[in-house]
């Protein structure tokens, strides 16, 4: 069956510009970090990505080593654009990354000229694309010159391969020099993608103000801190949930009772506001405009539904952002 996008999929989402550019991304934007790959049922996949479009979700957000196992998310993302979404190509915003181990040798990870510009060439193989929107540089590399990964980004968009360019992990310091170095070059940094929740607020420290003094964007991943903050931990850790798998980034032993007792307490808050704790973490997250969009992922085609919602109430008043922070404080 031809895929046809709903016709009202822009009536509903909200659109942020990023930083000082002209690109407009979602408020919410899908990651496929998990979820997406050889070991999972192609079928949801697809179902997730193509429902996430009719929601009004354009970005879709990638990285080289995504899927399970790694590499697979970039061809399942191209399988779905050559069966459903070419149409739609000018209508979505892709990004990838490149920083992690990839392949054997020293030529597989971390930020050098060689490594950075040949990731990106196998990611438009396994997309099928001749460019992507965004290109990041997924972590800084201790050991390469920041001036040489940078140069990296401004060529690959001088090349036509990607559109804009970003970073992600660059702590405040490494980013107000990323962007010195990409003005000087003439390739404006576009967006930071840094992890940021309700449990994980170190860009408050600085980052965040470095942003926007350059004029960049912000895409927040694992604003759900991974699962906690949703409904699945309330009473403890599912014997299905991600941290109970035997290879997951969320371990059982980062689950606490004083991390439950919060949840709890922050779960009765979202009630009170009319939100699941999923959609009241979220409108958090985006909260007072400073962060672009919040990066969700996703196993079934319920939880996008359920996050998308989250824009419906997105307003705290103080005396909600101090009961929330009185919580995180104990």
């Amino acid at each position: 069956m031809v895929f046809l996008a709903a016709s009202d999929r822009y009536d509903n989402m909200k659109y942020n510009r990023c930083g000082r550019s002209g690109l407009k991304l979602p408020a919410i934007s899908l990651g496929m970090w998990h979820n997406f790959g050889g070991r999972d049922i192609y079928e949801n996949a697809r179902e997730i990505m193509l429902r996430s479009f009719d929601l009004g979700i354009t970005h879709f957000d990638l990285a080289n080593g995504y899927g399970s196992p790694a590499l697979k998310a970039e061809q399942v993302l191209g399988e779905v654009l050559k069966s459903d979404l070419a149409p739609y190509r000018d209508e979505i915003v892709i990004s990838t990354k490149a920083g992690y181990d990839a392949w054997p040798g020293p030529y597989g990870e971390w930020g050098s000229k060689k490594y950075m510009v040949s990731s990106l060439d196998r990611s438009l193989k396994r997309l099928g694309l001749d460019y992507v929107d965004i290109y990041y540089s997924h972590r800084p590399d201790p050991d390469t010159p920041f001036e040489e990964t940078m140069s990296a980004l401004d060529l690959i968009v001088r090349q036509g391969k990607a559109l804009y360019i970003g970073i992600s992990n660059y702590s405040a310091e490494q980013t107000a020099e990323a962007i010195r170095i990409l003005q000087k070059l003439g390739t404006p940094l576009l967006i930071h993608q840094p992890s940021y929740s309700m449990f994980e607020r170190w860009i408050e420290n600085g980052l965040q103000d470095v942003l926007e003094g350059g004029g960049v964007g912000t895409i927040a991943f694992c604003p759900l801190a991974q699962g906690l903050l949703t409904s699945r931990y309330l009473e403890g850790i599912p014997d299905d949930s991600r941290a109970a798998k035997p290879v997951a980034h969320l371990r059982k032993q980062h689950i606490t009772e004083e991390k439950l007792a919060k949840i709890r307490q922050l779960n009765e808050l979202a009630q009170e506001r009319g939100q699941s704790l999923a959609q009241m973490s979220l409108a958090w997250v985006l909260r007072g405009g400073r962060v672009t969009s919040a990066l969700v992922g996703a196993s079934r085609v319920e939880q996008i539904e359920e996050n998308v919602k989250a824009l419906n109430s997105p307003d705290f008043t103080p005396e909600e952002l101090q009961a929330i922070d009185a919580i995180l404080e104990q």
